[in-house]
């Protein structure tokens, strides 16, 4: 990139940002009006478990929103020697779902309930009934649904209520918007209006306990919006809301907030009909783009949408990578131990590669990766669980192929569901994540596992900061006057450098056969489990 160029674009303000509130870090992106990153941040952040409720702090999202931009800034400087003063767009993103409730008064009303919790079992279910559309537990609307049916007292004075991104946004422009793919995730979207569906938002106020409240639905829901529109422009209570020097001028368009599912979509140009994407990380989620409806309802497959609108059968389980990372720190530590300290990127490559090595099938070894609890396999907590048989090959390829196959097993059980029973189809499967950076051999494991060609995009690795910085350059100029998948082909994704890697029918069997223990398990772990918590 020409760095003269880059600096005139940054000092004009023909820049978009794109900032996402992950479940382990925040991190932000700043690129050109070609979609090129130009600075990088981040700031590490974890949710605690408190009263029972994974939640996370408000004060410590801006705490690390602040700290990214202060970093971004730096770094800006440090490569281009100009300042940081303004921005041409900016996107927010952040984790899905979740239940954040505020009154007229803009008061949080309750604890940031996040997709982690597996807490609202009776709402969930009676909802799907009712609605005859699937509702996950961690949907906004079965959060609200469960105060409503545990009579919290907080719930009759909502006059608003938005999920992470959607706060963010509200706080830095006055906007109660919301994008359209994260909003699928508070309460179903009908793709044809774009908006709420309007007949289940009706069913749903017509339920004897919702009726008793004095507000209505679709009001205290966020506006739905498509991608590349404006949400709204950056207040200067925004402006210093993300830059307490007061350096940052106010003014920049405000991009619709997106999900994290979305983001990962534009990331690796997965949001026209027939293609799919996996992210992994503390959670996983295939998304699908449908070119028709499913044939029936499945408890296991949500129905959200791209940032554009369109329908996708969504797998996403609440437990990936956080077992592997707790193994590998502990292979680290074992290493700092006898003198031979390790940087995470090493051991990662050096155990990942072990698994190369491994018995197809895992010597016999199950792993449990439930760090929470996890809906696919109805495990209700988190209880990860390695186990080995005497009979099993217990040797570090053979542990870590198993910490893979675990990681991903859910997904696959789930994944199952749509290409075996719902025949649903994609012409390409693109993922990212963490566990992709160790080349071939999480990649080969993932097609493995589902069966079907993985490719992995270079641009994969700059992950939801950089799809939202991507519908922040969409959302102002020119850009939307094209579809968002035409845009991505013709803007962003001119040549992209990928690689894909097949199945192969060796280890498809071996993983079948880790599978086959994994699901029979699964009924022991939870009479354990059982009786643990009886104890």
């Amino acid at each position: 990139m020409d760095l003269v160029k880059n600096a005139a674009s940054i000092e004009s303000g023909a820049t978009a940002l794109g900032v996402e509130l992950g479940s382990t870090r925040i991190k932000a992106v700043l690129v050109n009006d070609k979609c090129e990153t130009l600075a990088t941040s981040s700031f590490e952040w974890e949710n605690q478990l408190v009263d029972g409720i994974w939640t996370y702090e408000m004060s410590e999202a801006w705490k690390g929103i602040q700290t990214c931009f202060k970093e971004l800034a730096a770094d800006v400087k440090s490569r281009y020697h100009v300042s940081l003063t303004q921005i041409g767009s900016i996107g927010i993103s952040a984790m899905m779902h979740g239940y954040l409730p505020f009154d007229k008064e803009g008061k949080q009303l309750a604890p940031f309930r996040t997709w982690r919790n597996n807490i609202t079992g009776e709402a969930a279910d009676k909802l799907t009934e009712k609605l005859s559309f699937n509702i996950p537990q961690r949907w906004s609307i079965a959060h609200l649904y469960q105060a409503i049916l545990n009579g919290e007292d907080h719930v009759k004075d909502i006059d608003f209520m938005t999920t992470l991104a959607g706060y963010i946004h509200w706080q830095l422009c006055g906007e109660k918007v919301l994008g359209v793919g994260d909003a699928s995730g508070m309460f179903p979207v009908d793709e044809a209006t774009g908006d709420y569906d309007a007949n289940m938002a009706k069913i749903f106020m017509g339920l004897p306990e919702v009726a008793a409240y004095p507000w209505k639905l679709t009001d205290i829901l966020p506006k739905a919006l498509r991608a590349g529109v404006a949400a709204g422009h950056l207040t200067e209570t925004g402006a210093k809301l993300l830059d307490p020097t007061g350096t940052l001028q106010a003014g920049a368009l405000m991009a619709p907030p997106e999900g994290d599912a979305g983001t990962g979509m534009v990331s690796t140009n997965s949001v026209r009909k027939r293609t799919g994407n996996i992210s992994v990380g503390t959670s996983a989620f295939s998304m699908n783009v449908l070119d028709e409806p499913l044939k029936k309802v499945h408890r296991d497959i949500d129905i959200v949408t791209t940032p554009d609108g369109a329908n996708v059968a969504m797998v996403h389980v609440n437990n990936c990578s956080s077992d592997i990372n707790a193994w590998v720190n502990l292979f680290g530590e074992f290493a700092e131990l006898i003198g031979h300290g390790q940087t995470p990127a090493k051991l990662y490559s050096v155990l990942f590669n072990q698994a190369r090595q491994a018995d197809k099938n895992a010597g016999g070894l199950i792993n449990y990766s439930c760090l929470s609890g996890e809906n696919i396999t109805r495990v209700e907590a988190g209880r990860p669980l390695f186990v080995r048989a005497p009979h099993s090959r217990m040797n570090l390829g053979n542990f870590m192929l198993t910490q893979l196959y675990a990681a991903f097993a859910p997904l696959k059980i789930g994944m199952d569901i749509l290409v075996k029973e719902e025949g649903v189809k994609t012409d390409v499967m693109i993922a990212q994540g963490g566990l992709f950076k160790t080349p071939v051999v999480g990649q080969q494991v993932l097609a493995d596992s589902l069966g079907l060609p993985i490719t992995v995009m270079d641009t994969a690795s700059e992950g939801g900061p950089w799809g939202m910085a991507v519908l922040a350059v969409y959302a102002k100029g020119d850009a939307n006057k094209e579809s968002l998948p035409d845009f991505l082909d013709s803007k962003v994704f001119k040549d992209p450098q990928s690689t894909t890697l097949t199945p192969s029918a060796e280890g498809m069997k071996g993983c079948q056969e880790f599978i086959d223990r994994y699901q029979a398990g699964l009924s022991l772990e939870q009479e354990a489990g059982k009786v643990v918590a009886d104890n």
